[in-house]
This record gives structure tokens, sequence and C-alpha cells, in this order.
């Protein structure tokens, strides 16, 4: 029994570098979510303000949270607007290779 003393700790130091990478996985994964609705908002509210006459990439703009506008690239062509958004990560390559993009367009009746 005496040989055994101490493995639970042992096996406790082992698993806690997995759950914090399990962690920061679920993390990146919620982040690239979250910046697929927010650059899918963006797209939408420029169209739409495209369809009113209004300047779409102000407005795609507008729609963004302050801190995640500087990772968001928008590019408006006769009522149709991209957005290309980066999500927030620690790893600029993650940021990069995780790009998300969305698109609306409004056509004219």
């Amino acid at each position: 029994m005496r040989a055994e003393r101490g493995q639970a700790t042992v096996e406790l130091l082992g698993a806690v570098p997995a759950l914090l990478l399990l962690g920061l996985v679920v993390f990146q994964l919620l982040a690239v979510g979250y910046a697929a609705v927010l650059a899918g908002n963006a797209a939408e509210a420029g169209a739409l303000a495209a369809a009113g006459g209004a300047d779409a990439t102000d407005a795609a703009r507008a729609a963004v949270p302050g801190w995640q506008r500087a990772r968001m690239k928008v590019e408006a062509d006769a009522g149709r607007v991209e957005v290309r958004m980066r999500p927030p990560s620690p790893l600029d390559r993650v940021e990069e290779a995780l790009e998300v993009a969305a698109s609306a367009a409004v056509v004219a009746p």
C-alpha cells in the first residue's frame, strides 16, 4: 500500500495540462462562432443601409462592438456587402486560419 502513495497527485498533475488545452480549444470554438454571428449581423446591417441610400461600410462597422472593429474587413459594392472577421485568439496564425466571412445583398425592386 505504501508504494501507491501519491499516485492520485501524479495523475492529477498529468491531467491538468490536458484540461487546460481542452478549455482553450472550447474557448477558441466559441470565439469563432461569435465572430461568425457578428460578421453576419454586420453584413446585414450594411446591406440594409445600402438599400436605404446610406454608406454600407459605415453601417457594417457600427453594427460591431468597438473591440472587434479592428479585426474586420468590409467590402461593399452595388448593394452587396461582404464582411470578413478574425476571431480573437492568443496566436496570430490561429486568428488568420479561422477567419470567418459573411455576405448580404439587397436587390432593388
